[in-house]
């Protein structure tokens, strides 16, 4: 499948209300661990490229730091700023992975979150060497389900499997070694449980581009059987959903 037929700039257009409604944020002790393993500071300035709805760009205004937003697509870029609209040193950028519009080593660290894996590898890896001042870090962060001893989660992912649209549910680029060449790529993995009811469960699953929205007849089938899967392990209305947050981490230059 080729770059035009992903069409990973407008892919989440239709899901942009849920996305930013639903899914989860980062962990906070994310930035105490960069300030000792990168040598973050709040002086450094950020661009957070795909920077989407703006969860990770939170995480880094919250530290004090300069973010610049870098985001093709217009739907997300909307909410992202309507999300982050109190935050003086958040700008937004209507631009790409390939071409951020940026100075020339003008970042010290360039961040991304979910947004990494839809990018076009040679000309982004091309434009992360332009923009990073001598000694930046790219810093990689995605939450993702865990896989765990809980039968709710077993089954909740036997439900995406059945259900996600596999080719459209294929990443772009996730090969990070081929990406980053020789350069050493650390990882460090955070637990990031959520309390779930059914509304935000729902909300965070039909997020995500790969499953089907409510055009597809396979839909309703689908809720149905989400829905079932709540009622049989829910308590009290809510549930424990295992996310994990996991940090990738490069001196690129």
């Amino acid at each position: 499948m080729n770059l035009t037929e992903l069409n990973p700039k407008g892919r989440f257009s239709s899901r942009v209300e849920n996305y930013a409604k639903y899914r989860p944020n980062y962990p906070n002790e994310i930035i105490e661990f960069l300030n000792t393993s990168i040598g973050l500071t709040k002086g450094a300035i950020i661009a957070d490229i795909g920077s989407g709805t703006g969860i990770s760009a939170k995480l880094f205004l919250d530290n004090g730091n300069e973010v610049y937003g870098i985001e093709p697509n217009a739907e997300m870029r909307s909410a992202g700023e309507k999300y982050l609209i109190n935050y003086t040193n958040f700008h937004s950028i209507d631009a790409s992975s390939e071409y951020t519009k940026l100075e020339s080593e003008s970042v010290d660290v360039i961040t991304s979150g979910q947004a990494f894996h839809w990018f076009e590898p040679e000309a982004t890896k091309k434009e992360f060497l332009r923009i990073l001042k001598p000694g930046g870090f790219v810093v990689i962060i995605n939450n993702r389900r865990k896989f765990s001893n809980s039968q709710f989660m077993n089954e909740y992912m036997e439900l995406i499997e059945k259900y996600s649209e596999r080719e459209g549910g294929n990443s772009l680029n996730t090969d990070l070694p081929k990406f980053f060449g020789l350069k050493t790529i650390d990882k460090e993995i955070f637990s990031n449980p959520q309390v779930y009811n059914l509304e935000r469960l729902k909300g965070d699953l039909v997020s995500y581009s790969y499953i089907p929205n409510e055009e597809d007849p396979r839909f309703n089938y689908m809720i149905m059987e989400f829905e079932l899967l709540f009622k049989k392990y829910n308590k009290n209305g809510t549930l424990i959903f295992d996310y994990e947050t996991v940090v990738y981490y490069c001196k690129m230059k």
